[in-house]
């Protein structure tokens, strides 16, 4: 096999591994969420269905320096609060959204890498 099939085969198995964490993450914790009436409000925007799913990661998962950074922003709906999430999640709850999040990140970036190495022939065939 060569190097361009192997790097796409491992792309296709972190992408279908990161949807089923999506599916996952967002039943057993954005669900929880969702329904609790402190936090309904306080997930950010959804620009499109599901959205919440990754801004509830994403305010999991980065440092809380950079979370209070975007807070305090102009744009601060967009985000979630970590605050308030870190008060109503558990450690699972937390090591999930973690794990979904950098997957879903280092998946997305190297494939658009993989994508710009390949339309430039970079990679041998």
């Amino acid at each position: 096999m060569s190097l361009p099939t192997i790097l796409v085969m491992i792309m296709i198995v972190a992408s279908m591994f990161t949807g089923i964490l999506y599916v996952a993450f967002g039943q057993i914790t954005v669900r929880k969420l969702r329904k609790n009436p402190k936090t309904k409000n306080c997930l950010g925007i959804e620009l499109v269905s599901g959205w919440d799913i990754i801004n509830v990661a994403q305010a999991l998962s980065i440092p809380k320096s950079w979370s209070k950074k975007l807070e305090e922003k102009q744009f601060s709906l967009i985000y979630a609060n970590s605050n308030l999430l870190f008060e109503n999640t558990t450690k699972f709850d937390r090591f999930l959204a973690m794990f979904f999040y950098w997957l879903l990140t280092v998946t997305g970036f190297f494939g658009g890498v993989l994508g710009f190495l390949s339309y430039f022939k970079l990679i041998p065939e």
